[in-house]
Order: structure tokens, then sequence, then C-alpha cells
């Protein structure tokens, strides 16, 4: 089930929020924790009924592993967590990386090893990065011993199951025994609806938008226009960001309405003046458990100068798998790991560039970082990049609107429209310049106060034509998936 669907809208989530409060009115906490952890489970079921028993079973897992490391049975902690961990890799590993694995090798040696593609189940990357994240607190003492029910709560609770944001139980589950007041429930309802609907606005009008132009130049297969290449880039540039932000947007409004804050995903990323500023803005939570889980574990900026960007190429090639079993997912990662290397050395050398270039510097790599992450193929992106090179020519005709025999070389292929073009830039500016959705909101996550927004009309006319304009453009599509589901 989407959240970007009428079923999702209109039923699921309006039933299980008044029988969430209906329960509360008769003063039973743990009702309503019962109440959404089976509304959680049917909205996973949905999308695949067979796959909610791999999803329950890591669950029975992680928590038995979590009890036993909390309560010292039977074997040390530190072997408990290695088995927690080691068990939880397996599981990602079978269903994520076994064709990958075994496809390569077969490469490699020339024998025929190969596994049958399997469908990976939807969250899995979220849900077990988040379990180990969970036992390595018992392990710390960061958590002490939870309940059965709280663990399946804090694992599958719907707004953040699929995607995230990636959650800790130290920040979620204390929420849940929060008693607001009448006029609390108020006010994060109306944030959250202000927040979900701006989420619902960026997936459908303007990520579904700019889908249609990144898939037509990255399916092409032909060469690219420099003009092509550069509207494919950036037009997947923007359909990544307002889909995920987006959904982001979504599951932080969905939870307020419960009166759980979430924590922020993203912070207006393409406004970093370096890389290390983008991924304190992209992706936050994940930025946090590789940092957490792997850059501090390996010794983090406290080793010698050399260690220290070791220990940033591994967390970032782990980082770059983590999203998919592909070549161009680790070269991905490695690129980003060494361009945290390069502005680790210029912090160090005291190297400082204008505003301005430090921003066009930091976009323009990620944005041809992104090329990695889209295409299908090595080969794929490398035809986008000759485009981007200007190696394929630079006809512009066909999207001046002049004779394209007359102003393009038959080996190009045009894909992008005056429109696209003009498209990619309005949205690209409105992106640097106007404020993100959680600053109109005033939104700061689990430490979100009152802060200034508040409930007005012209909110909530805003909210409404948000709202609005996206139903009516869903009514009029068959929708379509979050580009993070396949990650």
């Amino acid at each position: 089930m989407l959240f970007s669907s009428l079923e999702f809208i209109f039923a699921f989530l309006p039933l299980v929020l008044l029988g969430y409060w209906a329960l509360g009115a008769w003063g039973s906490l743990n009702a309503q924790k019962v109440w959404l952890v089976v509304a959680s489970l049917f909205f996973y079921a949905w999308w695949r009924p067979e796959y909610l028993g791999v999803l329950v079973g890591s669950v029975l897992v992680n928590f038995a592993v979590g009890f036993a490391i909390a309560r010292r049975q039977w074997l040390r902690p530190k072997q408990w967590l290695i088995l927690g961990i080691a068990a939880n890799l397996l599981l990602l590993g079978y269903f994520k990386y076994a064709v990958f694995f075994s496809g390569n090798i077969s490469a490699l040696t020339g024998v025929g090893f190969t596994l049958e593609q399997v469908i990976l189940p939807l969250a899995i990357s979220f849900y077990t990065f988040q379990q180990i994240a969970y036992l390595v607190d018992v392990y710390r003492g960061k958590v002490g011993q939870v309940n059965f029910l709280d663990y399946c709560l804090f694992v599958t609770f719907f707004p953040q199951l699929i995607a995230g944001p990636i959650v800790h139980h130290s920040e979620m589950m204390p929420q849940f025994k929060a008693r607001p007041t009448l006029n609390e429930r108020y006010q994060n309802a109306c944030k959250g609806l202000f927040i979900f609907s701006i989420g619902l606005f960026k997936k459908l009008a303007i990520a579904d938008t700019f889908a249609q132009w990144a898939n037509a130049g990255f399916a092409s297969g032909e060469p690219l226009s420099f003009v092509d290449a550069w509207g494919t880039s950036l037009s997947y540039t923007l359909q990544l960001y307002y889909d995920f932000s987006g959904y982001t947007d979504m599951a932080i409004g969905a939870a307020l309405l419960f009166g759980i804050k979430l924590p922020l995903n993203f912070l207006s990323p393409y406004k970093a003046l370096s890389i290390r500023d983008f991924w304190r803005r992209w992706h936050i939570t994940l930025s946090r458990w590789l940092r957490d889980y792997i850059y501090i574990p390996l010794g983090g900026n406290r080793a010698l100068s050399g260690r220290v960007s070791l220990n940033l190429m591994v967390t970032f090639l782990l980082g770059g798998l983590w999203h998919g079993a592909a070549w161009g997912f680790v070269l991905w990662g490695a690129l980003h790991g060494l361009a945290l290397v390069v502005c680790h050395l210029w912090q160090r050398l005291g190297v400082n560039l204008w505003r301005w270039a430090a921003w066009l510097l930091t976009f323009m790599f990620v944005n041809a970082t992104w090329v990695l992450f889209r295409a299908e193929s090595l080969a794929d992106a490398v035809r986008v990049y000759r485009g981007m090179l200007g190696l394929n020519g630079l006809p512009l005709g066909p999207w001046l609107g002049l004779d394209m025999a007359a102003s393009a070389p038959a080996a190009t292929t045009s894909v992008m429209s005056s429109v696209a073009i003009i498209s990619v830039a309005l949205v690209l500016v409105a992106t640097l310049r106007l404020p993100n959705s959680v600053e109109l909101a005033d939104y700061n996550g689990p430490q979100s106060t009152k802060g200034r927004f508040a409930p007005s009309v012209g909110n909530a006319l805003w909210a409404a034509l948000a709202f609005s304009v996206s139903v009516l453009l869903l009514m009029a599509s068959v929708g379509s998936d979050f580009l993070y589901f396949n990650f």
C-alpha cells in the first residue's frame, strides 16, 4: 500500500487513526499498541502477504537476541551480538546480494554457478539496519529490557516501516507512553496534515513529472546530445530528491497524527556547500547509522589521517552496497567516500572556496554521481556521461522548436522538450531559494517544541491546495512506487 494511494489516504489512515484514538479514550495504552502493530502488519502484507513471514521472523529472532544480550544468558553479550548481526546480514545477503555475488564469482572463475533471482522483500534493508542498531544499543547499555509488544511496534510502526527514517528505540518508544493534551493533539494533527500534504504534492506533482523525462533519457539506449544528457541527469536528480523527501514528509506527517515525532531525514541537501555538508542534509538517519555503527567503530576521525581516509572509504563502500547489488552502487559509494577524503584534506590544508564555487562544485558532483545510481548498467551510465561532456554534439534544435534534421546529428536521440528544460530550471531555482517543508512547518524531529508554526487559514489553504491538486493527479494516473522501495 502506497502513501500516495487513494486506499491509504481515504480508508486505511483514517480508520487506523480513529481506532487508535478511540482506544486511547478508554485509557488502554497496550490496546493502542496492539492496534498499531496489527494495522502495520496489514499495511506491510498489502504488498506481498508471503513476505510478511520474513518480517515477523526477523522481529522474533532479533527480539530474542536482544533479550539474551540484556539478560546475559547462556553466552556472553558480545557473542550474542555477533550472532545477531550475522543473522541479520545473512538474511539481507540472501535476498539482496546472493544473485549479485554468485554471478560475479561465476564470471571470474568460469564456474557456471548462478542463483535464480528472488523478489526483494519490501523494506528489508531498512528494518534490518534498524534492528542491528537496536542490538548494538542494547549491548552498549543504551536500551534496557524491552517487552515484546513495544519491540514489535518499534520495528513495524507503518509510517517509517517501508523506507525510514531509520529510528532508534530510545527516541521512539517513550513517545508512545506520553499522554498529549487535547490542544497538543490538535497542534500535531494540523502540522501533520500540513507536512503530509506537501509530501504528497512533492511525489505526485513534481517527482512523478520529472520521472517521465529521466526515464526517457535513461531508457532510450541511444547517444544523447549535450542538452538531453544534462536534462536527463538533472531530471533524475530532482526526481530522486522530491520522491524520497516527499515520502519522508508523508511519513512524518502520518506519524504526527498519532502524536509521534520521527527524526528529520532531509534538510535542503542541494543547498550544501561541501560533500560533508551534503551528507549532513541528505538521508540524515542513514548518515547517522553509518557514522555510529560503522565509521566510529572503525576508529572514526580519532586515528591517523591515512586511517581516517580508509574509514571513510570503507563506510561509503558499504553504504553504496546497502543501496543495491550492482557495481554502479559500489562505484557511487566509492566516489562519495573519495570526495569526503578530499574534503577532509582540504579542511586540514585550510582551502576555502567562494560560496558559489563551493555550491557549484558540490552540486555538480552529486548530480554526476546520481547517474551511476540510476543507470541500469555502467555502459548506460557512460552513455549519459558522454552526452554530458558534449561528445555527441550540441544539437539545440529540438527544444528550441527548430528543424531537428537541420540541427542534430542523426546519431543522437532527443528526449527533452523545451517544457522539460524550463521545468528543470524553475524547480531547481525553487529548490535552492525556497524554504523546505520542515522549515515551513517549523519541525525539528523528536526534539520539536511548538515552534512558530500555528494552525491558520493561510496554512490550511496551502495544505488544501497541495492536497487537492495531488488527489486530482492521483485520480488521473495509475500512480507509481517510491524510488527507495527498490533499496
